[in-house]
């Protein structure tokens, strides 16, 4: 790995990100991941600012090694949370839901490194044009909040991949080794998991949620809230009030009066299974323990190494 270009670009031992999760990645999980010689991220999405001003400072204490920190750009407070972003010295951010521009250069101005969260190869181009160090390819694979473009990975590494040559991390449905074999084939470079780590001791999810999440089955969650903001999500009680809503045609201000504040907290963060709204990937029912963050990078490049070796003797 000492010639890849994402663990060069973000001074890392394998070329694994943590990604950003609401309620799921807080300091510990960061630094547990980071601990573990890939890249931890502290999820700001779910963060006050002064609740990311102390993550940050956490985790600097229970890692020496490199973080980061993932923003949403559509963040009410984002001019707050980036001024702390700043003066905490984080070494690289992740930008997403949002247009690249606005802040890529004040960021790296800063002598931060920037990679921004795509779900389709023409926003992949925006980056190009932000000047971002680093692409995150996301295929509608993946939990939470999703592209409309509903583009899978391996449709998407490829065509992302076509038309920039920046340093590409591929990111939804990716909890083995075996598939960061598969998106390398296809031009990824490092890639992001959200899912497998949310699933794991160090996140700040409820237990509860995560002894659901790895009881699914496959065809347990969902894409919906497509009038809204499109969302994986686990089928559930609040599940089936949006089914219902959506069904009879409700308008996306119907849809967010049923979503309200806190629905996300509610389910990943407090554990309620039934009302909360419930983020995961599909790729969660593949996954059925929970363990630590570390073991989870040490299985994905055990599984790596043993898919590409396995291909070579197959060829």
């Amino acid at each position: 790995m000492d010639k890849n270009r994402i663990t060069q670009l973000f001074g890392i031992k394998y070329p694994i990100v943590q990604g950003g999760m609401v309620w799921c990645s807080g300091w510990r999980l960061a630094s547990a991941v980071s601990n573990s010689g890939a890249l931890g991220l502290i999820g700001a999405g779910s963060m006050h600012p002064e609740t990311l001003r102390e993550h940050i400072r956490k985790c600097k204490a229970a890692t020496d090694k490199p973080f980061g920190v993932n923003i949403p750009l559509m963040y009410p407070q984002i001019e707050e949370i980036m001024q702390i972003v700043i003066a905490e010295e984080v070494p690289i951010v992740f930008t997403s839901a949002g247009n690249p521009k606005t802040w890529t250069a004040r960021l790296k101005a800063e002598g931060i490194v920037v990679a921004h969260v795509v779900s389709g190869s023409k926003f992949a181009l925006k980056c190009v044009e932000a000047g971002v160090d680093a692409i995150v390819a996301e295929g509608f694979e993946a939990g939470g909040h999703n592209g409309r473009e509903e583009t899978t990975t391996l449709t998407l590494i490829p065509q992302v991949r076509r038309v920039t040559d920046l340093p590409l991390i591929a990111a939804g449905g990716i909890a083995t080794g075996e598939a960061m074999a598969a998106v390398f084939a296809l031009g990824a470079e490092g890639v992001q998991v959200g899912t497998r780590f949310a699933l794991t001791e160090e996140s700040s999810a409820s237990d509860a949620f995560k002894q659901r999440c790895i009881s699914l089955n496959e065809g347990d969650t969902i894409l919906a809230l497509k009038k809204v903001s499109p969302t994986r999500m686990v089928k559930n009680g609040f599940y089936q009030q949006v089914k219902e809503l959506e069904e009879r045609g409700a308008s996306a201000d119907e849809l967010r009066e049923l979503l309200g504040r806190g629905r996300s907290k509610r389910g990943i963060f407090e554990g309620d299974l039934e009302d909360g709204e419930l983020e995961i990937g599909q790729v969660s029912s593949l996954i059925d323990a929970v363990i630590p963050a570390a073991k989870v990078t040490e299985q994905m490049m055990k599984e790596f190494y043993g898919a590409v070796k396995k291909l070579y003797i197959l060829l």
